[in-house]
């Protein structure tokens, strides 16, 4: 079957607005917004509030948990219904943007269906994406649950599970859509592959520790760099926060923190790995782009990183950091499939 450059354009716009959807669940987060919206309805939350005593109603109902409870309305000056109104919009927005993708999936999906425009590989490949946006949703939901109980936040590791699902439905989108673009069949360089893969998991568990610091807010301490706190390259508060090595570095501030950064290490080097073994070899042009827009990003992602930390988190920063992490699954996504194709 002949490429529809309309399939493809349409599997690229479901790439732009996943990583809008990334972006706006970014400053969701930053401005802790993501517990305003106390309850669950595919339709009736379509929109906000529609008059002043909708706003109340549901500003009364969100009293009622425990983010307001223990956190917000003990805040300098109150939390007025302004307040309130600010991190309702963000988390609304939030899934806003996750309706518009299901539509912007779905019908078109339904139309090529009937057009027949796909062809039998690319519709398994797009029921399994289907599947992926269902289950981002239950995540999000599943998520936001974890901080309505007792918590006044929601699980980090239910966090960092709903972060990283949503690159990995972005990165397989992509991987969708290049299969599009690069139908030819080529015989690939499974050496290189091999390290692309490497390095690929490497960046993976990389992105689940930064959701596991935006979890805990583990990036407001230890603001310093290359060292931690009091000149410590391995801080002595990482072995005091939890009873055994497992528990600090999965749920201690200071152990994950460190991890992260340290991290940080090997996913550079694991980069520079594949990008100086690639010179071995005779590239395609697309290959040579790919590996050369990903070294720049790799760098340019632990700089943010550096300065995420030094400046203490700012909302712009910590957004930019997010940002450039999905960029560089984008650049690590795109190399993969031209050395695996």
């Amino acid at each position: 079957m002949k490429t529809n450059k309309s399939v493809i354009y349409w599997l690229l716009s479901g790439c732009v607005l996943l990583f809008i959807m990334v972006m706006v669940g970014g400053i969701t987060r930053l401005t802790n917004s993501g517990l305003s919206m106390t309850d669950w309805h595919l339709i009736t939350d379509t929109f906000p509030p529609t008059s002043e005593e909708k706003w109340v109603e549901a500003f009364e109902e969100y009293k009622k948990f425990p983010e307001y409870q223990k956190i917000n309305q003990f805040q300098s000056g109150g939390f007025t219904l302004d307040d309130y109104k600010f991190i309702y919009f963000w988390e609304w927005f939030h899934r806003f943007i996750g309706r518009i993708i299901g539509i912007v999936f779905i019908i078109p999906f339904v139309y090529f269906l009937i057009k027949r425009k796909l062809d039998n590989e690319t519709i398994k490949k797009c029921i399994i994406l289907l599947f992926m946006g269902g289950f981002q949703g239950f995540l999000g939901w599943f998520m936001v649950k974890s901080g309505l109980v007792d918590n006044p936040d929601v699980s980090h590791y239910r966090l960092a599970l709903h972060l990283t699902f949503a690159f990995i439905t972005f990165a397989y989108t992509f991987w969708v859509a290049l299969d599009l673009m690069y139908p030819e069949k080529v015989q690939p360089n499974l050496h290189l592959r091999k390290i692309a893969r490497i390095a690929l998991v490497v960046l993976i568990i990389q992105i689940i520790y930064g959701g596991f610091v935006a979890g805990l807010n583990a990036g407001l301490i230890h603001n310093h760099w290359p060292l931690m706190s009091d000149g410590q390259f391995f801080h002595e508060s990482i072995l005091l926060e939890e009873s055994n090595l497992l528990k600090a570095f999965t749920e201690g501030k200071s152990g994950i923190q460190f991890f992260h950064r340290t991290f940080a290490y090997v996913v550079v080097a694991s980069i520079l790995w594949l990008y100086f073994r690639s010179r071995k070899f005779a590239l395609t042009v697309s290959q040579k782009s790919g590996l050369n827009v990903l070294l720049v990003v790799v760098f340019a992602q632990f700089a943010l990183g550096v300065f995420t930390l030094l400046y203490h988190v700012p909302l712009w920063l910590g957004l930019a950091h997010q940002l450039v992490a999905f960029i560089l699954l984008s650049a690590m996504t795109f190399v993969l499939h031209r050395f695996s194709k």
